[in-house]
């Protein structure tokens, strides 16, 4: 599998995810934000950290780097992209998923282990794990409050676009088990298309045998999964 991730000035999770990538064996790429090429990948990341300083918001300012018009237009081809903390604030920036993401409702920065819930299996990103299914996959945002009016709500509930969900160890999704306070507790969407993902958890913390949890390789084994069936 080909991978491009994406580099801004304030990212610090795309070292990460790189490694993350080439320890399991595919071809991985970083790519500069002033870079007009993403090299063919099969999979573009856009990394969490706090591009542009997250100056005026979040993503805010990256979504004009040259980089992210390539991401746009390889994205409405249907090539697949997936955004981490910042990355999801970028994607929402674009337009690429609706909504929005806000200040966490403590207003203070949130650095922990974090349970989510599964939604669906209909998606590139989600397709051998079973709905339902509980992963451990940590948290690290400030602004992370996931927002859409009521009428995206609904559509995001019809169109099966919410694939992850906060929740405790037994699954339990209510008030209590939210930690930033996001709109019916929603962690991660897709669009329509179900080809560009949008997740404030980083699941590249939680891929390789130094950490205590290895359920982002579930995310990661999916991905592979959907792009050798392509092949």
């Amino acid at each position: 599998m080909r991978v491009s991730v994406i580099t801004f000035p304030g990212s610090n999770c795309d070292h990460d995810a790189y490694e993350v990538f080439a320890r399991r064996g595919h071809q991985t790429k970083m790519i500069w934000h002033k870079d007009h090429d993403l090299e063919n990948p099969d999979l573009v990341i856009l990394p969490g950290g706090f591009s542009y300083g997250d100056y005026l918001r979040c993503g805010a300012l990256a979504r004009f780097s040259p980089i992210v018009k390539e991401i746009v237009g390889f994205a409405q081809k249907g090539g697949m992209v997936m955004g981490i903390c910042n990355g999801f604030q970028i994607l929402t920036e674009t337009g690429l998923l609706p909504g929005a993401l806000m200040m966490n409702r403590s207003l203070k920065f949130i650095c922990k282990h974090q349970y989510l819930k599964v939604e669906s299996a209909n998606s590139p990103f989600t397709n051998t794990l079973t709905p339902g299914t509980i992963l451990d996959i940590p948290i690290a945002h400030k602004e992370g409050n996931y927002y859409i009016d009521q009428l995206g709500l609904e559509r995001l509930k019809d169109q099966d676009c919410i694939l992850f969900r906060y929740c405790d160890s037994t699954g339990l999704v209510n008030d209590a088990t939210n930690p930033n306070g996001a709109l019916d507790s929603i962690a991660g969407v897709v669009n329509e298309s179900r080809n560009v993902l949008g997740m404030m958890p980083h699941p590249e913390r939680a891929a390789t045998d130094s950490v205590c949890s290895q359920d982002g390789t579930r995310i990661f084994e999916a991905i592979e999964c959907f792009v050798a069936g392509r092949a």
